[in-house]
């Protein structure tokens, strides 16, 4: 795959409860635990509270959403930080937007896309921010990833993650071993 040391970017995607954070803090701790200092997770979640504040759902916004935290990603790996994003993501051309940006001048690898494989039912039985009650219930006014606003998985993930197949540690060491140089 790619010399994690020397920096890259894991963007975790999937719908909303899928995992994705439980896994980048997870693999997070791994990294950590096996030598690697230079590890953040930037979570799409915090960074709405902070760096995308005042955004909304919209496409245009969303997409904006995801650009600043790639950007912040980008910079980070670029200066040898292993960065692992949980961000939602919904729209392919964005996320293929930020590998290229992530890969030019020759540096491939840098960016690894992992599809938090989760079917939408499954994230709604978990709906561990109560989003999927709430859009039931009429209570949501935004549109929900996957329920009224689409989800484009990608067409060639480095490596995908079926969360509702596997246990935490089992996905962990799935991720592990497919970034092992």
């Amino acid at each position: 795959m790619t010399d994690l040391h020397q920096g890259a970017t894991l963007w975790f995607t999937g719908l909303p409860s899928a995992g994705k954070t439980t896994l980048a803090h997870a693999l997070g701790k791994r990294l950590t635990e096996a030598g690697y200092d230079r590890v953040e997770v930037l979570d799409g979640d915090v960074a709405r509270e902070h760096l995308t504040k005042g955004l909304g759902f919209t496409r245009e916004d969303r997409d904006e959403n995801v650009r600043r935290i790639g950007w912040v990603a980008e910079i980070l790996s670029r200066n040898g930080v292993v960065v692992l994003c949980s961000v939602i993501s919904p729209y392919r051309a964005v996320r293929d937007e930020l590998r290229a940006r992530h890969e030019s001048e020759g540096r491939r690898g840098r960016f690894i896309e992992i599809y938090v494989a989760t079917p939408v039912e499954v994230c709604a039985e978990r709906d561990v921010k109560g989003l999927y009650a709430r859009k039931t219930s009429g209570d949501l006014a935004t549109p929900l990833t996957g329920i009224d606003d689409p989800y484009e998985p990608p067409l060639a993930a480095e490596i995908t993650v079926p969360t509702h197949q596997q246990t935490i540690d089992e996905s962990v060491e799935q991720l592990w071993q497919a970034l092992r140089p």
